[in-house]
């Protein structure tokens, strides 16, 4: 996981695109995730049938991924605010 250290400053833009992508990439990657468990959850509650887990199961997975998801999307966010107050600093 990408950890952003409040103490050190940015070296460059390209860091934090790099920083940014990244982030986005794991968040967008965990939402599908979480919506791919739903999916399932909701075919196999239309069959009436145990899909490997059962139906609650598989919601209770897609909750969980798209809340881990808040973390990668909250970490961007700070990226980007982060780099904006840097920039407004070095323009006094």
């Amino acid at each position: 996981m990408i950890i952003i250290e409040l103490e050190r400053p940015f070296k460059n833009r390209e860091e934090v695109k790099d920083i940014i992508n990244k982030c986005n990439g794991a968040a967008g990657f965990l939402i599908i995730l979480g919506l791919v468990f739903a999916l399932v959850g909701i075919i196999g509650d239309a069959l009436d049938r145990t899909l490997i887990l059962e139906t609650l199961t598989w919601f209770m997975l897609a909750i969980l991924f798209v809340i881990a998801s808040f973390m990668p999307f909250l970490n961007s966010a700070l990226a980007k605010h982060l780099y904006g107050i840097e920039s407004e600093n070095k323009n006094k």
